[in-house]
């Protein structure tokens, strides 16, 4: 979100004019003007009102996680970023740059869920279950804004430090849609919340949030797992007090990150490019000068899971520098009962489904 009031101001007219965008088209969808297609099938959706940065990723692999030990899962993302177009199956072999990094992740990471991508959703649904007709339930990413769909769960994610209640519409803000189309969403979680959540602050972030009666809210962290090696998975290593580390990342919000990552070693250093950015071989080259001016013997570059997968296209220079790259897997964890709340709402949402 841009910070400086004076270049806020004057972006203001370009959000009015975006947001009156936006209001024609909710207008043109309450009026069925605009059809949001609905499947006989569960429908899961999680995204955010704003671009980026809430945590969808880590949250479908909750859901992943959670569903997949009995049912058949598949998702469907937007591939955004990809050189390609189109609905794209995503294979293990696939390239980031053919299917996008999260799609990819996930493949790699569950390989017996079935990945694909599709800029259009209504469209996507239609071929994913016609390549895969054993689906089960279907994970729609990133896909809270995309009307064309009407999922039977709609999961809404906000970060607790930067919450859509606090927002404005693009490009004066971050927000995709007005704030009140937070009203479509089923569940709410409250995303990358400190770790010591007390009970005052989540009454806080209610009482700002002001849910429906129909919405349950609930409140999740990070929980960062071993680093292992960018180009080989069971090389795994702990991150110690005197280690210093060249954090490098192009994900929409690194500060949740940063400051975990300051509590576990001795020095950090930030190194971040463009959300989704592919990375060349002059990044490479800076990236490498960076990591020789850290001091001390014990030092590493650490990055994402979604950067991993854009790393990855520069293997063989990988390879042949012998960059020490080490990623940083992380899982979604609940606070207090608030997992058990959630993973039961799903599993309730699947059971009582009907066509």
């Amino acid at each position: 979100m841009i910070q400086d009031p004076l270049i806020r101001i004057l972006l203001l007219p370009f959000s009015l004019l975006y947001g009156l965008g936006i209001s024609i088209r909710d207008f043109l969808y309450r009026q069925k003007v605009l059809i949001s297609v609905k499947f006989d099938l569960p429908v899961i959706s999680v995204g955010n009102l704003t671009v980026g940065g809430a945590g969808k990723t880590p949250h479908i692999e909750h859901l992943i996680r959670l569903l997949r030990p009995y049912l058949n899962v598949a998702t469907l993302s937007r591939g955004y970023r990809r050189k390609t177009q189109g609905h794209q199956i995503v294979e293990y072999w696939s390239k980031a740059d053919q299917v996008g990094d999260e799609p990819l992740m996930f493949k790699r990471k569950y390989p017996d869920v079935f990945a694909t991508v599709n800029e259009n959703r209504a469209l996507g649904i239609p071929d994913l279950i016609g390549q895969a007709p054993e689906t089960q339930v279907v994970l729609l990413d990133d896909a809270f804004q995309h009307r064309g769909v009407s999922p039977g769960l709609n999961i809404l994610l906000t970060e607790f430090r930067r919450p859509f209640t606090r927002d404005w519409l693009l490009p004066s803000g971050r927000l995709r849609e007005w704030k009140s189309a937070y009203r479509r969403a089923d569940v709410i979680v409250v995303t990358k919340c400190p770790d010591d959540l007390h009970d005052d602050e989540r009454a806080k972030m209610l009482a700002e949030i002001k849910p429906f009666p129909h919405q349950q809210v609930f409140f999740s962290s990070y929980r960062y797992l071993k680093p292992y090696y960018v180009l080989n998975p069971k090389f795994t290593i702990d991150l110690q007090e005197d280690m210093s580390v060249l954090m490098v990342c192009a994900i929409a919000n690194s500060d949740y990150l940063r400051d975990w990552l300051e509590t576990k070693v001795g020095t950090v250093r930030v190194k971040e490019y463009e959300d989704h950015h592919y990375f060349t071989e002059d990044d490479l080259t800076d990236i490498e000068k960076q990591f020789a001016d850290l001091k001390g013997s014990k030092k590493i570059i650490l990055t994402t899971e979604k950067d991993a997968m854009r790393l990855e296209l520069l293997r063989e220079r990988l390879l042949e520098n012998k960059l020490p790259f080490m990623v940083l897997p992380v899982e979604v964890a609940f606070h207090g009962q608030d997992g058990q709340g959630f993973d039961k709402l799903v599993k309730e949402f699947m059971l009582n489904f009907k066509v």
